[in-house]
């Protein structure tokens, strides 16, 4: 048996990045980003900020600021920032990232974020994101999107193993994305997205911990539940998003 103060699981101490991407393509945007020249950087949902703090250490003039609600995510942040040596050039804030006073900077990043700039009363809407996000950037200023889309249309099944209360209309496809973010204010300088192995490194990472304590733990008061919800996770990837849904990168350059 199994005592009830048997440690949980770190909260995913797996994950690099808390998205599915790849250390080639996180080098390629940093470098990009950090060609730009920029003099400030703003990351939006930035959870521990390992994107952000790359990018100070390829830009040495840039100061940065992470904001999150995730206060343990922060609290990892600061920590890298630490051991880095970047804790002077970077602040993790605790807040709200819509309607705040943050901006304009030269370079903004919202990878699978961009719901914290929308009203939470009404559904997902990408293009009040990028409104918010070309007025968070400067003229010329670039912006890093990680934005989800349809890589074909998902069927009532797919619909139905997904998240509670999917539907056809939580994303579009790349094009009508990249529309938007024109239409914003936007020039798509770069467009690329996740491919399979990025979504199975992330997937797998993210369930990993847990996974391995569970196996070890089985018997733990709170073993049950979290099974429960591990499972559920794992089959809404396998039986409903898997090869649907779609990551794009998308590096954004503000017009004047």
């Amino acid at each position: 048996m199994i005592t009830s103060d048997a440690a949980l699981p770190p909260r995913l101490g797996s994950l690099t990045f808390h998205g599915p991407l790849s250390e080639e393509r996180a080098d390629r945007l940093v470098r990009r980003i950090a060609a730009s020249g920029p003099a400030d950087v703003l990351d939006i949902g930035c959870g521990w900020g390992e994107l952000l703090l790359r990018i100070l250490d390829a830009a040495p003039a840039a100061r940065g600021v992470g904001v999150d609600i995730a206060a343990e995510d922060l609290a990892r942040g600061r920590t890298l920032a630490e051991e880095r040596g970047l804790a002077d050039r970077v602040l993790f804030v605790e807040e709200s990232a819509r309607g705040g006073g943050r901006g304009p900077v030269d370079a903004v990043l919202c990878l699978g974020a961009s719901q914290a700039l929308c009203d939470p009363e009404l559904p997902h809407d990408p293009a009040e994101a990028l409104r918010e996000l070309r007025r968070l950037v400067r003229p010329g200023g670039v912006v890093v999107l990680g934005e989800g889309f349809w890589e074909r249309t998902p069927t009532e099944g797919e619909l139905a193993a997904m998240w509670p209360g999917a539907r056809t209309g939580d994303h579009l496809p790349l094009g009508g994305l990249v529309d938007l973010a024109v239409a914003a204010g936007f020039r798509p300088a770069w467009i690329e997205t996740a491919n399979r192995d990025e979504w199975e490194a992330f997937e797998s990472g993210y369930r990993h911990d847990t996974e391995v304590w569970l196996a070890a733990h089985p018997d733990h008061p709170l073993a049950a539940e979290t099974r429960e919800r591990v499972d559920r996770q794992r089959s809404s990837w396998l039986d409903g998003y898997r090869d649907v849904l779609g990551i794009a990168y998308l590096t954004l350059v503000a017009t004047a």
